[in-house]
């Protein structure tokens, strides 16, 4: 019987750092969702029945384009609101998908009128 031949010890590949072993892609629709959220989050303390915002996002090369479509109470800060939204979706985005967001479009589609708070007494008529 004859031995077979010796063979040399397998070299083994050089490792790859997790990061480097391939890309991650965050659907658009996923950062879309992340954004809706965030916008109910910043507008949380609504009155009752008014509908959830909606956002539509673009991605290119980790830039999230983000425009928020809602409906908000009137009378109220409408700019305060916006500026509140802007603030949190970009922050949750930048947080969960690691993408900058430049700029978050607002697009208000109705306004909801609020029932009035009398401001004290109210005077009854006789």
């Amino acid at each position: 019987m004859s031995t077979p031949p010796a063979t040399a010890p397998r070299a083994t590949p050089p490792r790859v750092a997790p990061a480097e072993r391939g890309a991650t892609r965050i659907a658009d629709r996923v950062v879309a969702k992340i954004a809706a959220q965030a916008a109910r989050e910043a507008l949380a303390g609504r009155s009752e029945g008014v509908p959830d915002p909606h956002a539509a996002v673009t991605v290119h090369h980790d830039v999230a384009r983000v425009r928020v479509s809602l409906e908000l109470d009137y009378p109220a800060d409408l700019a305060d609101q916006c500026a509140a939204v802007r603030r949190r979706v970009a922050q949750r985005i930048e947080e969960c998908a690691d993408m900058s967001v430049p700029e978050v479009d607002i697009d208000i589609e109705h306004l909801h009128a609020t029932p009035a708070r009398p401001a004290g007494r109210e005077r009854r008529l006789r």
